[in-house]
């Protein structure tokens, strides 16, 4: 079984392969200090198991996780206890609370040995977890083999395209494998609204809303760009600008 250690403390990275000389089974082909060589050695090995901190510097955990997609079967290590109990509630293979004994980490293994992860279950912790903490105001996004972190305020409107949604800033587009409804969600406390089944704009860069065609409206953005609003888009958008 291959395995990568994933966490950006060389004690805890440490702790690990200590741990791991016990299973001659499980052997080590890379260590990383944070998401970004994470991802890179993931894509490169192909791993089967991955030790993987969730507090990391540039990206965490979870970022790091949605980017990938064949995940390998996970052991969560961590700090905060509020993840290590979502990573548990949702069968993730097990987590291990910093900082954990030779026994914990014992059973941690046997868990992995004795059941298969369900990857889809991880894949929902990873989608509920990203929502509910709408990453400290980001979107971390792949852009060809580099990867970008892009913060809220800098997206000016997000567009449908086929499976992915293209979100479009200043100094790009860039696509990211999400559904409307997920950013719709997750970014309507950032003054975003839908305001038609392939928009979702930044509401403070709309300088003016025409009328357009029967009940639509165009909203236009100080950027130049003019987006369709429709009907219940445009009682969205007047909720949200009070007018």
């Amino acid at each position: 079984m291959k395995c990568i250690i994933i966490d950006d403390e060389p004690l805890a990275r440490s702790m690990v392969k200590e741990y791991l000389q016990n299973y001659p089974s499980i052997e080590i082909i890379q260590e990383c200090n944070d998401g970004f060589e994470g991802i890179k050695a993931i894509q490169q090995f192909q791993p089967d198991l991955i030790f993987l901190d969730i507090q990391m510097p540039k990206i965490n955990g979870f970022e790091m996780l949605e980017l990938i997609d064949q995940l390998p079967q996970i052991i969560f290590t961590t700090a905060f206890e509020e993840y290590a109990v979502k990573a548990f509630e949702t069968h993730a293979v097990d987590y291990l609370l910093k900082p954990f004994s030779k026994e914990r980490f014992d059973k941690a293994i046997q868990k992995l040995q004795n059941q298969k992860q369900n990857t889809e279950q991880t894949k929902q912790l990873v989608k509920n977890t990203l929502q509910q903490n709408v990453q400290s105001n980001r979107v971390v996004v792949k852009d060809g083999s580099k990867i970008k972190i892009i913060p809220i305020h800098q997206i000016q409107f997000i567009e449908a395209a086929d499976d992915y949604v293209k979100i479009v800033t200043a100094e790009g587009n860039f696509l990211k494998k999400k559904t409307m409804n997920y950013f719709e969600t997750t970014m309507a406390l950032h003054q975003f609204v839908r305001i038609h089944r392939s928009y979702i704009v930044n509401t403070q860069l709309i300088t003016r809303i025409d009328a357009h065609e029967k009940e639509n409206h165009l909203a236009i953005l100080n950027t130049g760009a003019k987006l369709p609003v429709s009907k219940a888009g445009y009682i969205k958008l007047k909720e949200v600008l009070g007018i």
